[in-house]
């Protein structure tokens, strides 16, 4: 693996950087209530595949820990009256605690018993929210409080909302860069590609899985955070099966062998969800169709086609 971003790649992050930094001020143009939406789910999306791509663990429960962190911050900032930034952290935590039990109880498990185990587990976790008395049950716990950040920030302004999603993001995403580019994302990919060798060359295989699997649903449980702040709602549907399906798509359509594909795949499965609401049921349908095309197409994700294209060797005079 590249250690560092080639030029291009740098470049093209430095323009979409800006671009981001522009969306408060041209609202005409896109909605930034939508852009921190896209966000969320990117940073989401990256999350699942450090877990997916980069691990070899198929996860059929990571709304779980969305989900969960959602109603957490609900909790920690409606109900017990605390500050933004507290909520954040909270819900974070939590989400982190909930992906070590999930960890312990999955990483001995592989491929499809994997995934079975961790979808058993999320259903337990929704149903545990469906009873709880502050959730709201099927109305969602509605009405959270942005509040102020740090005592000063007013997060009730978009702009100041938007920015913090923004910052957020691209730090969760900072993090899952220096991750899979460490010693240890080199040892994590190792046990992916042959768990034996790595287990001979002494290397504690479950410590390095459990740690994956934490960090994934702890920055899981960040963006689940970010979301109930904005939509200022936690609902059933961020820790329902649906969404861990969803999630999975957008690792696959973009590229889970790669750092930043995801995010790809989340802005197209978000962007269609938005863009044809309005055709009711038919979204189902497109975004299937959409799939399938880019799965016979880009068998390793539009960002692995891409990248595949920009190394191709080009034929010879």
């Amino acid at each position: 693996m590249s250690k560092t971003l080639a030029p291009w790649q740098k470049a093209f992050i430095g323009v979409l950087l800006l671009l981001l930094l522009a969306v408060p001020w041209v609202p005409q143009v896109v909605y930034p209530v939508f852009v921190m939406k896209l966000l969320c789910m990117a940073l989401f999306a990256c999350a699942y595949s450090l877990l997916l791509g980069f691990g070899g663990m198929m996860s059929f429960g990571h709304a779980a820990f969305f989900g969960s962190a959602a109603y957490v911050t609900g909790l920690v900032v409606k109900i017990w009256g605390l500050p933004p930034e507290l909520g954040l952290l909270g819900g974070t935590l939590f989400a982190a605690l909930l992906g070590a039990v999930f960890g312990a109880l999955a990483i001995h498990r592989q491929g499809i018993y994997l995934a079975m185990v961790t979808l058993a587990l999320a259903q337990m976790v929704y149903f545990i929210f469906l009873q709880l008395p502050f959730t709201g049950a099927e109305d969602g716990l509605q009405q959270i409080p942005r509040g102020t950040l740090f005592g000063f920030i007013d997060l009730r302004n978009d702009t100041a909302m938007y920015h913090l999603v923004l910052l957020l993001t691209v730090a969760g995403l900072w993090l899952i860069h220096r991750v899979v580019r460490s010693p240890f994302g080199h040892v994590v990919v190792a046990i992916r590609e042959h768990e034996p060798r790595a287990r001979s060359l002494g290397y504690p295989v479950e410590r390095y899985k459990l740690t994956l699997f934490v960090l994934s649903a702890a920055l899981s449980g960040l963006a689940g955070s970010m979301k109930a702040l904005v939509f200022q709602l936690a609902a059933l549907s961020d820790v329902h099966w649906h969404l861990s399906g969803d999630v999975v798509l957008m690792a696959l359509l973009g590229g889970m062998h790669t750092v930043f594909g995801p995010a790809i795949g989340a802005t197209l499965v978000v962007g269609l969800q938005y863009y044809l609401d309005a055709f009711g049921g038919w979204v189902t349908l497109v975004t299937g169709l959409i799939f399938m095309v880019c799965v016979l197409s880009f068998r390793s994700g539009i960002a692995g086609a891409i990248d595949a294209l920009r190394t191709r060797p080009r034929p010879g005079p």
